[in-house]
């Protein structure tokens, strides 16, 4: 029997997705296996996630696509401000759109293909600071390996951080008060160091990916 200080101890979570059967099974299996976890909002919709009085909890396994016209990159904000973790289960597991995710600020990404064991395991991991991109396969893993270092310049890095928000290599030369061709000569480096450090960032959807891992996105 779970006690009253073991449950005032455990992560407060919601579970929001646009299909029943798969907010009652995640719930049913934290229940029964996941004692640290409690689980205080279960729903399908984003607004009644919002407007629930248990809102905001301390962690929502929210899925990627809703039936609704609100954002991915919205809802993660707006459970980001106000205090929430973000871990986007999902069927839709390709590349640009873990970078999306990524980029407006979730602290994981899984594959719905995983257990729920694994989704959890993510869930844990992003809890205690540790960036998840990819988490799907790094939480079936008994350690997670850092990307590696591409050591980027100072410049390199503010020039990716601002690209990968959204900016044209113009902007970025404004926003760092330098010329067009340095705003593109440092945006032309760190793609090559990371290239070199086997972590592809040719095209822009890899780079945000990239700047997320290394925690360059503001």
């Amino acid at each position: 029997m779970t006690t009253e200080t073991e449950a005032d101890d455990a992560v407060r979570i919601a579970i929001l997705d646009d299909h029943a059967l798969i907010v009652d099974g995640l719930a049913t299996w934290i229940g029964d296996h996941a004692d640290d976890f409690d689980v205080a909002i279960r729903t399908t919709r984003w607004l009644d996630l919002i407007r629930h009085p248990a809102f905001p909890v301390d962690l929502v396994l929210m899925d990627l696509q809703l039936g609704d016209t609100v954002s991915i990159e919205s809802r993660i904000r707006a459970c980001r401000a106000a205090g929430a973790a973000v871990v986007v289960v999902t069927a839709l597991d390709d590349d640009l759109s873990e970078s999306r995710c990524l980029a407006a600020g979730a602290d994981g990404f899984v594959s719905k293909t995983k257990s729920t064991a694994a989704v959890v395991e993510v869930a844990r991991r992003a809890l205690r600071g540790e960036r998840m991109p990819n988490g799907a396969d790094a939480a079936d893993e008994d350690a997670i390996p850092a990307p590696a270092d591409a050591a980027l310049s100072a410049a390199e890095r503010r020039a990716v951080a601002l690209y990968a928000q959204g900016m044209s290599t113009v902007r970025v030369a404004e926003t760092m008060e330098i010329g067009y061709e340095s705003a593109k000569t440092y945006l032309r480096r760190a793609r090559e160091k990371y290239a070199r450090a086997g972590r592809p960032a040719g095209r822009r959807a890899q780079l945000i990916r990239r700047a997320a891992e290394d925690g360059l996105l503001e």
